[in-house]
C-alpha cells in the first residue's frame, strides 16, 4: 500500500482523494466482496471451541471441588532422610510472609522439606484424589479447601505405577465434582485444569487435547497428553472437558527446564477411579503380571523377525522365575494375540495384563522363529503394599500445639529487643506443620504476652480443640503471626492410630 508523505500540496491531495473515490467505487461494482463470497461458511458456533462464556463460568463453578495440597516431610539428626525419600513437587518460594516455612540447615537436629500440590473432592464426606509422587513418604498432610478451611489429611492408599493417591479429611457437606468418561475424549477437545501452580490458589489453565493412550517409558499408564499449562504443585489437579466432568488427573509434564513447555500429561479418570475403589476397600491395588518386558515392533524389526506387518509386542527381558518364564517366553519371541484377540501394539498387551485378575489363565499367541507358537500362561499377583506415611513414629504433645519451650534469659531479651518471649526448644504436632522450628522465639499468644511458660499454657488451655491461635514469632529478627490450629481429639487420635 503505498503511504501519502504528509508534505504534499493540496492540489496533489485532491487528486488523490478523487483517485481514491473512483477506486471505491469501481470495487463496489464488481459485485460481492470477500464476506459475501463465503457466505455459505459455517459459523464459528458449528466448530468444536466452546463459546468463552460459557466454558469460563462452567470452569469457575467447579473451584469448590478442587482444594491445594501441603506436605510435610522431617528428617532426623544422623541423615538427609527427608531429601533422600521424599520426590519433592514444588518448594514454596520463600518471602516474609512464610519465613516459617523454610526448611532447617543440615546441620540441624530437626529438617523440614515442603511441598505443594492439587486435588479434587470425590466425595461429600472428605474423599480427595491427587498424585501419589506428592503424599507419598511424607509426615504430615494438610488440604486447604476453597473457602480456606484447612484440614488434616491421612493417606487410604497410594499406587504409585498409575501415580493416583487418595486421601480422606475430617469433613461433611463437601462438593465433590463431577466424573466424566475419558475414553470419549478425542485430540482437538477442549480441556481446562484448576489448581495451585507455584501456590496460586485457583489458578485456571485452559488448552486442548494433543494426544490420548500417550505412553512413556515402559509406564503402562495410557497418559492423556494436552497443551494445558501445567506447573509445579499443579500435580494431581483434576482435568475437566468442556462440561465441567473431571477427565483426568494432572501428573506430569515434558521439560527440559522444570517448567512448563507446551507437553503436559494426565491420568484417564477412567483409570484413577478404578484405582481409587481399590485404595479405598483395601488401601492397595491387586494388578497381574506377567514378568517381562516389550517394546514396539517396527517394520524394520518385523522384518528382521521374518513377519510381514509391524504388530505385536517384541518380548526384550524375561524375568527369573517369573510367569513369562515358567509359561516358556522367550526373549525375541513377538507377541501377537492375548487370548486370540490381536495385539495391535506392546500397550495393547499390557493394559489386557493389567486388566485381569492375578493367578488367571490366558494364551498367548507367539511368533516365533518364522512360526506362530501357542503359549498358556498363569499370570502372579504383583502388589506393592507400600504406606504412604514415613515409617518413624508420631510424636505426641501434651500441649495440644507442640511446642516445647524455655524461658530467655534478660541478656537474650535485649539482644533481641524485645522484653518478654519464650524460645522454642522442639516443635511438633500442629505447631511443626505451620513451619515453627527450635530457635524460634514465641513473643505473644493472641493478646497474651508471653514472660513465662507458665503464661503459655494457662493460655493454650483455654483454646479449644478445632480452633486457632495466633503466635507472634520472631525469627531472625523479624515478627510474624502465625495461626496454629490445636487438633481435635479425633485427629490426634488418628496420628496415633486409635481410630
Amino acid at each position: 500500500m503505498k503511504v501519502f508523505s504528509v508534505g504534499m500540496g493540496a492540489s496533489s491531495l485532491r487528486l488523490a482523494l478523487l483517485a481514491l473515490t473512483c477506486l471505491l467505487c469501481a470495487c463496489a461494482s464488481r459485485g460481492p466482496g470477500p464476506t459475501a463470497q463465503f457466505a455459505n461458511a459455517p459459523a464459528a458456533a458449528e466448530y468444536a471451541v466452546p463459546p468463552a462464556p460459557a466454558f469460563s463460568s462452567l470452569v469457575a463453578s467447579r473451584r469448590t471441588s478442587v482444594v491445594d495440597i501441603s506436605t510435610l516431610a522431617i528428617g532426623r539428626q544422623g541423615g538427609n532422610a527427608a531429601s533422600e525419600d521424599v520426590e519433592l513437587e514444588f518448594e514454596p518460594e520463600m518471602d516474609f510472609s512464610d519465613q516459617l516455612a523454610r526448611p532447617l540447615p543440615a546441620s540441624a537436629r530437626i529438617s523440614q522439606i515442603r511441598d505443594l500440590a492439587s486435588g479434587v473432592i470425590l466425595s461429600s464426606d472428605g474423599l480427595i484424589l491427587t498424585s501419589a509422587h506428592v503424599v507419598a513418604n511424607v509426615d504430615e498432610i494438610r488440604v486447604r479447601l476453597d473457602d480456606g478451611r484447612i484440614h488434616a489429611a491421612r493417606v487410604i492408599g497410594i499406587d504409585r505405577p498409575t501415580d493416583v493417591g487418595l486421601l480422606k479429611i475430617d469433613a461433611k457437606g463437601l462438593t465433590p465434582a463431577p466424573v466424566g468418561d475419558s475414553s470419549t475424549l478425542s485430540p482437538g477437545d477442549w480441556v481446562a485444569a484448576i489448581g495451585a501452580p507455584f501456590g496460586f490458589h485457583g489458578s485456571v489453565t485452559a488448552g486442548v487435547v494433543s494426544a490420548v493412550d500417550r505412553f512413556i517409558g515402559a509406564a503402562g499408564v495410557p497418559y492423556i497428553q494436552t497443551d494445558v499449562a501445567i506447573n509445579p504443585g499443579s500435580s494431581g489437579s483434576p482435568l475437566f472437558n468442556n462440561r465441567g466432568e473431571v477427565v483426568a488427573i494432572n501428573s506430569l509434564i515434558y521439560s527440559g527446564s522444570g517448567g512448563y513447555m507446551g507437553l503436559s500429561f494426565s491420568v484417564p479418570i477412567n483409570v484413577a477411579m478404578k484405582v481409587a475403589a481399590e485404595l479405598k476397600a483395601s488401601g492397595h491395588v491387586r494388578r497381574a503380571r506377567i514378568g517381562a518386558e516389550f517394546q514396539e515392533v517396527t517394520p524394520a524389526l518385523a522384518q528382521a523377525f521374518g513377519r510381514s506387518d509391524a504388530t505385536g509386542a517384541l518380548v526384550v527381558r524375561v524375568e527369573a522365575r517369573g510367569p513369562a518364564e515358567a509359561a516358556g517366553l522367550k526373549r525375541g519371541d513377538v507377541v501377537t494375540a492375548f487370548d486370540g484377540v490381536a495385539v495391535a501394539r506392546f500397550t495393547d498387551l499390557l493394559q489386557r495384563i493389567a486388566a485381569e485378575p492375578p493367578r488367571s489363565h490366558h494364551v498367548l499367541d507367539v511368533w516365533r522363529q518364522g512360526g506362530p507358537v501357542p503359549i498358556p500362561v498363569v499370570l502372579s499377583e504383583n502388589v506393592t503394599h507400600e504406606s504412604a506415611l514415613r515409617p518413624e513414629g508420631v510424636d505426641e504433645w501434651a500441649d495440644g500445639l507442640g511446642l516445647t519451650l524455655g524461658e530467655l534469659p534478660a541478656t537474650q531479651r535485649a539482644q533481641f529487643g524485645i522484653d518478654g518471649g519464650l524460645m522454642v526448644r522442639e516443635a511438633a504436632g500442629a505447631a511443626r506443620s505451620e513451619g515453627l522450628r527450635p530457635g524460634d522465639v514465641i513473643v505473644a499468644l493472641n493478646e497474651t504476652r508471653l514472660d513465662h511458660v507458665e503464661d503459655y499454657r494457662r493460655a493454650v488451655a483455654k483454646i479449644l480443640p478445632g480452633r486457632n491461635v495466633a503466635l507472634l514469632v520472631m525469627r531472625d529478627r523479624r515478627l510474624v503471626y502465625v495461626a496454629v490450629r490445636r487438633p481435635s481429639v479425633s485427629e490426634v487420635s488418628g496420628r496415633t492410630g486409635n481410630e
